[in-house]
C-alpha cells in the first residue's frame, strides 16, 4: 500500500506525551525504583519527614497575591525546578526562557526518571516476544493505553491508538477511511485557521480523489463563525467537519460541541484536533452536543 508522505510540522500529539509518560511511568511493575514523583513533592516529603522545628511565637500570615503558588511565589517559580533543562543558563546570570513548547515540550524530572526507569529494567518490543522483559514492556505499554483512556473518559480502551504525531494522525485517518470513504462531490469542511496537520492530509486527497475541500471563515472577533459553517452544511454532501479545538495561533477555543451536533444533524462525521486542549482543560470525548457543554467551554476560555 502506497500513502502520501507525511507533510511535515512542528505540532505533536499530547496523547504521544501522555502515553510516553503513562507508558514509562506505569506504577506495578518496577518495585525496586523509588516513586517517581516531581521534585516539589520530593522536597514536601523529605521536610515532613525532617525533626520538626522548636515552635517559635506565629506571626500573622501575609496574604498570597493572585496567580501565586503555595509558598507565595509564581506558579512558574514553583514548578520550574521539575524541569533540569531550565537549570541552564543562556550565560552566566541570565536563566534559560523557552517558548518553543508547540514544536518540543521539556521534560519534568518524573518523565526523565520513568524513561531511565524503562531503559534499566523494562527495555524490549512490545506485542513481539514471550520472555520476561518483553512481557513487562508489554504490560506497560498496555497500561498506558488504560490511563489515556480513562484521561479522556474513552468508552473502551481500544478507541486509544496512539501516533507519532497530529500529522501521522490525521494522515492514518484520511488516508484510510477517507480513502475508502469519500469521492468525487464530496465535501469536507475545514476551517482557514487550521495548522498544516489538519489541512496537507485533505489537500492531498482532494487533488488524488476529488474531494471537494469547504473554508469556514472567521468572525470579527477571530473566533470560529458558526453562521458560515450553517450556510457550508449540506445534506448528503457534507461527508466530515474537520477542526481544532484549540488554535494554537489564535488561542480561540473553538465550538466543538456544537460544531458536532450541526454536523452529525447534517449527516457527517466530526474529527476534532485536540492537541492544543487536553494538555489544558478537561476533554470528555463521551460528552453529547449541548449548548451547556459549550457555555462551559466557552466560560473557561475567558478565564
Amino acid at each position: 500500500v502506497k500513502f502520501a508522505p507525511l507533510p511535515r510540522t512542528r505540532k505533536r500529539m499530547f496523547s504521544v506525551l501522555c502515553a510516553a509518560t503513562a507508558v514509562l511511568g506505569a506504577s506495578g511493575f518496577v518495585p525496586q525504583s523509588p516513586p517517581l514523583r516531581p521534585a516539589r513533592v520530593r522536597a514536601a516529603a523529605a521536610a515532613e519527614a525532617a525533626p520538626a522545628p522548636a515552635p517559635a511565637e506565629a506571626s500573622p500570615a501575609a496574604p498570597k497575591a493572585p496567580g501565586t503558588g503555595s509558598a507565595g511565589g509564581s506558579l512558574a517559580a514553583e514548578v520550574r525546578s521539575d524541569f533540569p533543562i531550565l537549570s541552564v543558563e543562556r550565560c552566566p546570570g541570565q536563566p534559560l526562557v523557552y517558548l518553543d513548547s508547540a514544536a518540543s515540550s521539556q521534560k519534568p524530572a518524573v518523565v526523565l526518571d520513568a524513561l531511565d526507569s524503562f531503559y534499566r529494567e523494562a527495555n524490549a518490543n512490545v506485542h513481539r516476544g514471550a520472555h520476561f522483559l518483553a512481557g513487562r514492556a508489554t504490560e506497560r505499554y498496555e497500561a498506558a493505553r488504560d490511563k489515556v483512556a480513562s484521561f479522556v473518559n474513552a468508552a473502551r480502551r481500544e478507541e486509544i491508538v496512539f501516533t507519532r504525531g497530529a500529522t501521522e494522525a490525521i494522515n492514518l485517518v484520511a488516508q484510510t477511511w477517507g480513502a475508502a470513504n469519500l469521492g468525487p462531490g464530496d465535501e469536507v469542511i475545514l476551517s482557514v485557521a487550521e495548522h498544516h496537520s489538519n489541512l496537507v492530509p485533505w489537500q492531498i486527497l482532494a487533488e488524488k480523489q476529488g474531494v471537494l475541500l469547504q473554508f469556514v471563515q472567521l468572525d470579527e472577533e477571530q473566533r470560529y463563525d458558526l453562521e458560515h459553517l450553517k450556510e457550508l452544511l449540506v445534506p448528503g454532501r457534507t461527508k466530515l467537519v474537520s477542526l481544532a479545538h484549540v488554535s494554537n495561533v489564535l488561542g480561540a477555543v473553538n465550538p466543538v460541541a456544537e460544531v458536532a451536533a450541526l454536523a452529525q444533524k447534517a449527516g457527517a462525521r466530526v474529527l476534532v484536533d485536540a492537541c492544543q486542549s487536553v494538555p489544558h482543560m478537561p476533554v470528555d470525548v463521551q460528552v453529547k452536543a449541548t449548548p451547556a457543554l459549550n457555555e462551559r467551554t466557552n466560560s473557561h476560555a475567558d478565564k
